[in-house]
């Protein structure tokens, strides 16, 4: 029989992240436990014993053919597998598992309670259970309170430091121990900037600037985009713009990896972040196993079943992005009857529960609108307008959010402006939207110019 809890993860040593990514793994590897879903991870202050570094903390919803004291000693064996030194009670760990829930069960004895005696007390038990299960109530039971779980998070006293989710954007710190994570609920984070890389001949804006390119020249231009503000790079072998003539996989590879290996060369790039702008999942495979970091899908895994295993088993962030269609056809798609941020947050829900489901976990998970994709002026203005409502729409909460109205072609419109290159002042006043709507990263071409924006926007917004 199927039963199902809810583990609380937690790490305050060492790379915390990918800590708890291995005990997700360990806890599937022995065939009796099944991760259905995960939360965010959210960064918090210690409590009780406050001379410690901050903790990781998040919980997953599992699957489970084992009774409660057996899932115990599961959790605890592989606490152990992976070298848990506990110094002092609720002090530093590398690695934290707890049973919070376990179905309807009220459990007590001298090595476990459930529910977990100390859970509603805390903020970063809570917040990450009420983006799995905010509707939900403890068991029934005399000695326990009512009310759901987003009830009593609601009633906890705020913070003086509020938590903040964290999205990693390596896949380990061992192999890029400086490259940064983005915060989303930190009122005072710095928005990232994604910096285009097209290496493609027909790209909309800066089709065949960078084709081509001799290495020296290449990385001349990819050293001006750090220097510039980029934290990463986007590299696209395959133009997506409108009606883009789709090239094969191995020429899509051709164009991307040689870039790869040249940016993981460049000492000058050690802090930056490599993504790679594919929906194929044979080009992400090789080109996050030659070193990029993230996968940047502007299909959200729909145009490639394969997708979204792929990314799962490479174990690296992805980027989903609102598109209906394909580049050939999906201007003819942008018809939202129930309004477009409504529709936006449903389908873009749906591709984050798709990735849930393919095994990738949530801290691992950055949406986009979609901007410019099957979408019409007026779709993309008051996506920009209602920014900070799309964030909250339920189900997201909690997710960061990249967006990239870079030149396009609702902001020619507007400005009048014919040539997308000369786009820059529209871009401009569409980025500061983006960042007071709650942009976590922003996609542009013009990184010198749009960097210095961010960075007004920040010390306005931000604060």
């Amino acid at each position: 029989m199927a039963h199902r809890a809810y583990i609380a993860l937690g790490s305050n040593l060492g790379d915390r992240v990918a800590a708890i990514e291995a005990a997700c793994k360990h806890m599937e590897s022995s065939g009796r436990i099944k991760i259905t879903r995960t939360s965010s991870l959210w960064e918090t202050r210690a409590m009780y014993v406050l001379d410690q570094d901050k903790f990781v903390n998040g919980v997953c919803e599992i699957e489970t053919s084992l009774r409660p004291m057996e899932l115990l000693d599961e959790l605890q064996s592989i606490e152990n597998k992976m070298g848990r030194l506990k110094v002092i009670d609720k002090g530093p760990r590398n690695i934290d598992l707890d049973i919070v829930l376990y179905d309807h069960e009220v459990i007590t004895n001298e090595r476990l309670q459930v529910p977990h005696k100390l859970m509603l007390e805390r903020e970063f038990v809570l917040r990450p259970l009420c983006e799995l299960i905010p509707d939900e109530r403890l068991p029934s039971s005399p000695s326990l309170p009512t009310g759901s779980f987003a009830q009593h998070l609601s009633s906890l006293p705020p913070l003086d430091e509020p938590i903040s989710p964290l999205t990693p954007l390596a896949i380990t710190q061992t192999l890029h121990p400086i490259l940064p994570t983005i915060t989303a609920h930190s009122s005072t984070r710095d928005t990232k900037i994604m910096s285009i890389l097209n290496l493609t001949p027909d790209s909309f804006s800066d089709g065949g600037q960078h084709f081509n390119l001799p290495p020296t020249t290449l990385s001349n231009t990819i050293k001006s985009h750090i220097s510039h503000g980029a934290t990463i790079i986007d590299l696209g072998g395959q133009s997506t713009r409108p009606g883009a003539h789709q090239v094969s996989g191995p020429e899509e590879l051709a164009r991307v990896l040689p870039a790869v290996h040249l940016i993981r060369s460049m000492p000058d790039a050690n802090a930056i972040a490599i993504s790679v702008d594919t929906y194929r999942a044979d080009v992400a495979r090789e080109a996050i196993n030659a070193g990029a970091d993230i996968v940047n899908d502007v299909s959200g895994g729909l145009l490639d079943p394969a997708m979204l295993p792929t990314v799962a088993e490479l174990g690296c962030t992805v980027c989903l992005m609102h598109m209906r269609g394909t580049p050939e056809t999906m201007n003819s798609l942008a018809s939202y009857p129930d309004g477009v941020v409504q529709t936006v947050g449903a389908e873009l829900l749906e591709r984050v529960r798709a990735a849930e489901a393919a095994g990738i976990r949530r801290w691992r998970i950055i949406l986009d609108p979609g901007i410019g994709f099957a979408k019409t002026q007026e779709h993309n203005l008051e996506l920009l307008r209602r920014l900070d409502e799309l964030r909250r729409y339920p189900g997201l909460h909690g997710l960061p959010w990249l967006v990239g109205p870079s030149r396009k072609k609702f902001v020619g419109q507007i400005t009048g402006v014919k040539e997308a290159k000369d786009r820059t002042w529209g871009t401009a006043a569409a980025v500061t939207a983006a960042i007071q709507g709650g942009a976590d990263v922003i996609r542009v071409h013009d990184v010198e110019e749009m960097a210095q924006v961010a960075k007004m926007a920040d010390a306005v917004w931000r604060v």
